[in-house]
């Protein structure tokens, strides 16, 4: 599976961004899929996942982001809202738990 995310940008605090993922040479509808995040000199830490039974969010995000998925476009996405500068960090897409990865998408709030 090949993924690219997109979406990324630089946004005022409070600001809006909504990052998506779109997958390759397989269909992503049997895995679980998922976003991380990382700074500089940091674990990458996950954000949010989503999969057959539904959807989970790291406690830092909870009600300002939310994940979904298209499988017939074989798409991930990640609406973000109410940005914080805490939330600034290269953001990557994950299928299969973290077997396969994208590239990433920088996300700076300031």
């Amino acid at each position: 599976v090949q993924l690219v995310e997109s979406g990324g940008g630089s946004v005022q605090v409070g600001g809006s961004l909504r990052l998506s993922c779109v997958a390759s040479g397989e269909t992503i509808g049997r895995y679980c899929m998922g976003w991380f995040r990382q700074i500089p000199d940091k674990e990458r830490e996950g954000v949010a996942a989503i999969d057959m039974f539904g959807s989970v969010y790291a406690d830092s995000v909870k009600g300002r982001f939310a994940i979904s998925r298209d499988d017939a476009e074989n798409t991930l996405h990640l609406q973000m809202y109410s940005l914080l500068p805490e939330d600034t960090a290269m953001y990557f897409c994950a299928a299969g738990g973290r077997k396969y990865w994208g590239p990433g998408t920088q996300v700076t709030v300031s």
